[in-house]
């Protein structure tokens, strides 16, 4: 699995004109899910993305979680995140999980960062989506778990 994290000071995702998800301050996360992936790796990302000391103290430090500002998730399916530029100039997207292997991944990433007792939010898998935030830092991670 890999995601693309930002802090925000807030995030919000549309579709067909209406908002499906939003939320204030917290991590906006691009989440892509590849053939390999398992539960376990989902485990794995959600402990350490909702874990991650990235908004800073009363020194300017980065050394507070989303517990302790009150921060929310907005999470979207992002399959983009495993394109492939190497040849031409258009994209392939094999590496990328099809629907069948990675909703249910998708999902319960989804459901695991409920379990923490965090606010979470979502757009929907496959759909069409404008995602509007405003980056705060901007503090942006890349976290992939075939390096966790």
């Amino acid at each position: 699995m890999r995601a693309v994290l930002t802090r925000v000071k807030h995030a919000s995702v549309t579709i067909d004109g209406q908002v499906k998800g939003k939320i204030g301050q917290g991590f906006l996360i691009l989440l892509g899910v590849t053939h390999e992936d398992t539960e376990a790796q989902a485990v794995k990302l959600a402990d350490k993305l909702t874990s991650l000391r990235i908004f800073e103290d009363e020194n300017g430090k980065l050394n507070l979680g989303l517990t302790d500002v009150g921060g929310e998730l907005l999470i979207i399916s992002q399959f983009t995140l495993y394109g492939n530029c190497k040849k031409g100039r258009r994209p392939e997207f094999l590496a990328a999980a099809r629907p069948e292997v990675a909703i249910p991944l998708y999902e319960k990433f989804v459901q695991l960062c409920r379990d923490k007792g965090l606010h979470v939010e979502t757009g929907e898998f496959g759909a069409y989506m404008q995602v509007d935030s405003l980056n705060d830092g901007p503090v942006t991670l890349v976290v992939d778990t075939d390096q966790l």
